[in-house]
């Protein structure tokens, strides 16, 4: 599971990030501190990052260049409500790979993550046509699974619900068959 720091010192944006990030299938460390961030990032192997600018006692920008004195190289998406060209150049030239500008939406996270290196969608694609795959050869417990796992990167796909209730259907499991073809049709309006 990779592994993500949240480092902002608003709750609602710590929280928003949680939500989405945990639904992509991070595990999730959060802080509203810098000091506390630089600790999470000494003792955690971290894939990825998202500082904010403005912190107390000690700037976003100062935290990632405490890291990356400590070699740790970390992909840090920046996010800010006061975007500066300073602030931009400076950040880029320690390496941050994104910048997410506030306020935002869960979507735009979403975008941000396949921009960088996650590519969401076609991950999901993927493991789609792996479980059609294994349905076709009646691996029919090993499809439910992946399709479980793309649950929890996408919840509101309409084809992962059509797969588990064929993967249903073919098990014989006619009324949970029903409401996963329920929910597919829903979700396609």
């Amino acid at each position: 599971m990779k592994k993500v720091l949240i480092v902002d010192d608003t709750k609602n944006i710590r929280l928003l990030l949680t939500t989405c990030l945990e639904l992509y299938g991070f595990k999730v460390f959060s802080t509203n501190n810098g000091k506390a961030a630089i600790e999470l990032f000494k003792n955690e192997n971290l894939d990825l990052a998202f500082l904010d600018i403005k912190l107390p006692e000690m700037s976003g920008t100062e935290v990632l260049r405490v890291i990356r004195n400590l070699n740790i190289n970390t992909p840090v998406i920046i996010m800010t409500a006061f975007a500066t060209v300073k602030n931009a150049v400076e950040c880029t030239k320690l390496g941050a790979v994104a910048y997410l500008q506030k306020p935002f939406t869960a979507e735009k996270v979403k975008n941000v993550l396949s921009e960088i290196y996650i590519s969401l969608d076609d991950n999901i694609l993927d493991k789609q046509k792996k479980a059609e795959d294994l349905i076709i050869c009646n691996k029919l417990n090993d499809a439910y699974d992946l399709l479980k796992s793309i649950l929890s990167l996408d919840p509101c796909c309409s084809k992962t619900y059509e797969l588990i209730g064929k993967v249903h259907e073919l098990k014989g499991e006619e009324d949970k068959a029903k409401v996963f073809f329920e929910t597919s049709k829903q979700l396609e309006k």
